[in-house]
């Protein structure tokens, strides 16, 4: 493996891939979702999309066996990984030991969910990540939750995730609701088991976040109120708006019925049907709501 990226083109293919494991003496962990990047062109589409500049900090969760690390710092940018694989991070220190020693990588030993990751990186920063099914809720909920956000993230994820997450109104769940009031997202290209070594079951997606800027956001209050409202609907999302809210949120019929009626949303809509936008007008005109019921 060219540890910098830099020179003759890495081969990257699945024989690559195995060879670098067996290399090392690894073998891919399924309890923590290790699969590993196989394809050069997805790995050219991820850089394409991440748009790595001299001098740019990117924050890499899951850096594998570093091919995508290695694109990166060759582009100039300065990566900051974090990698749970005690195994796989050794063999990343070898790698990279040059890069770790002038700074062009700064590598953090442990779990992903157990650091503030916001605050891993000085902002301005992006994000690039390769994030298991188990973790990817938990993950985008820390990255898109606090401040400093990254100004772009390009996330490798479940097919399945991906284009829930992107999904337009008719099929949106709290996640897409989550994710599109704090980020406009998009699907940039769907990506085939036979891409990773080991192939996995099912296809995956590489997930496209550009976060709003700061003054887009509602003031804490406000925007504590409509996750209130969304997760309260969400409990029942098949079921008519009216009658979700009323079961699930500590308001009368007629209070719902009035909110309804102002913001022009039929009361027989079902959750996944409602934008972002209109999330927003909904709970402003629910007024505040009771601490308990």
């Amino acid at each position: 493996m060219n540890s910098s990226g830099q020179g003759s083109p890495v081969r990257l293919d699945p024989a690559a891939v195995q060879r670098t494991l067996r290399g090392s003496g690894l073998r891919p962990r399924h309890g923590l979702g290790q699969n590993f990047l196989a394809d050069v062109d997805v790995l050219e589409s991820i850089l394409a999309e991440a748009a790595p500049a001299p001098g740019r900090r990117v924050l890499e969760i899951g850096p594998g066996l570093g091919i995508l690390t290695g694109g990166l710092i060759a582009a100039g940018a300065v990566v900051i990984a974090v990698e749970l694989d005690t195994a796989i991070a050794t063999l990343l220190r070898n790698a990279y030991a040059a890069e770790l020693e002038t700074g062009a990588l700064r590598l953090i030993e442990g779990d992903a969910l157990d650091r503030d990751l916001v605050r891993l990186v000085e902002p301005p920063y992006d994000v690039v990540a390769n994030l298991p099914y188990h973790i990817t809720s938990p993950v985008l909920h820390r990255l898109l939750g606090e401040a400093p956000r990254a100004e772009r993230l390009v996330l490798m994820v479940q097919r399945e995730v991906a284009e829930r997450v992107a999904a337009p109104p008719g099929s949106m769940s709290y996640l897409s609701v989550f994710v599109q009031y704090h980020a406009r997202a998009r699907v940039a290209r769907i990506v085939p088991p036979e891409a990773f070594e080991p192939a996995p079951k099912v296809a995956s997606a590489i997930l496209v976040l550009e976060p709003y800027a700061a003054d887009d956001r509602l003031d804490p209050d406000a925007e504590e109120q409509v996750w209130r409202v969304v997760q309260a609907a969400f409990r029942e999302r098949r079921k008519m708006l009216h009658n979700v809210l009323t079961r699930q949120l500590p308001v009368t019929p007629d209070r719902v019925d009035a909110a309804l009626a102002a913001t022009g949303i039929a009361r027989e809509r079902r959750p996944q049907t409602l934008a972002v936008g209109e999330w927003i007008a909904l709970a402003e005109a629910l007024g505040p709501l009771p601490v308990s019921a």
